[in-house]
């Protein structure tokens, strides 16, 4: 029984054709060369063989209501009636936090990376986080009658940014008057990482030097074009003060939303982080400023500390989790 998945994310687009577990077919997509999904899985199934799947399933980045979704940071508008017509096959619809939630039982231990061992209670909520282009998060209650975590979906990526510091509350000002509404997200992302260099620049008390400014406007010798990939190597490599910087700001604002989610949802049975950033700076993330943040929570602090939290490794989490809702629909019909 072949299943397709797919990771639907404002920067690239993950399809795979899953025979049970097993991924046997996949391809990436830069999600912008498309003007919908409907497309890129038709052209994505005719090169796989044409078969039609017994069933699918999408993790997208953005608020799923009624079976459709305009998508938070592409011009989609998704519909999963729309989908199923074109596929040929059923059709679900999941917030890409939802499947990243679904693909953690699939998660072999070498691609879950401790950051707090914690003392884990049993059946108590979870939560689970992303940065990458945008940032998502949601959360996993236990369901004593299946015997299993259930994802749930969440916008709190969306919610208000909050300055904790006199260089956050600089740069939180900043972005008010560039943006109107701070969201978590304008700072705790692939954009939010530009966003934090720039502000740093135009402090004055961090220069960026021309090579780097020719590499974040893909005009180097690489061509390069992800300005957050290119500050995030230049801090592990230390080789710019600003790309230090931004990486050190960015790092403790993603370990303090964290640990607001954690708190907001008492996530005594675990945190998950997961996302394209966290995995491409994990020294970074290693190096105790994340967790400092995590758990500095005043009065809260001893409580922080005895929740787990692990980082995910694997960037097809959430494609094995959308194979994962796509086999238990296929399933049930």
């Amino acid at each position: 029984m072949r299943v397709l998945a797919g990771d639907i994310g404002g920067t690239k687009v993950d399809l795979g054709l899953f025979d049970g577990p097993a991924l046997v077919e996949h391809q990436r997509y830069q999600s912008r060369d498309f003007t919908d999904l409907e497309t890129i899985c038709a052209g994505f199934l005719s090169a796989a063989g044409g078969a039609t799947p017994a069933a699918a399933a999408f993790g997208i980045a953005g608020p799923i209501v009624g079976g459709r979704v305009q998508t938070t940071n592409l011009p989609w508008l998704i519909e999963q009636s729309s989908m199923a017509r074109r596929l040929g096959c059923p059709v679900a619809l999941v917030n890409d936090l939802e499947s990243t939630a679904h693909g953690i039982p699939f998660l072999r231990p070498e691609e879950v990376v401790t950051l707090n061992a914690g003392a884990e209670v049993p059946r108590a909520s979870r939560a689970i986080l992303a940065a990458g282009t945008g940032l998502g998060e949601g959360y996993m209650v236990f369901d004593a009658k299946q015997d299993r975590y259930e994802p749930r979906a969440s916008e709190g990526g969306h919610s208000d940014f909050a300055a904790r510091t006199p260089e956050e509350i600089e740069l939180q000002a900043k972005l008010t008057g560039k943006f109107g509404h701070v969201s978590v997200e304008r700072v705790v992302s692939g954009m939010g990482i530009v966003e934090i260099l720039e502000y740093l620049a135009s402090t004055g008390r961090h220069r960026a030097p021309r090579e780097l400014r020719d590499a974040l406007s893909g005009r180097g010798p690489q061509g390069q074009v992800d300005a957050a990939a290119v500050i995030g190597r230049a801090a592990i490599e230390r080789s710019h003060p600003i790309c230090i910087e931004t990486m050190r700001m960015f790092v403790s604002a993603y370990g303090a939303e964290a640990g607001n989610l954690a708190l907001k949802v008492m996530a005594l049975g675990g945190v998950y982080i997961g996302g394209g950033i966290a995995p491409k700076i994990l020294p970074l993330m290693t190096a105790g400023l994340f967790m400092e943040s995590f758990i500095d929570k005043g009065r809260f602090r001893a409580l922080m500390l005895r929740m787990p939290v692990r980082l995910i490794l694997n960037e097809h989490a959430s494609l094995l989790g959308a194979a994962a809702v796509a086999r238990g629909l296929a399933e049930s019909r």
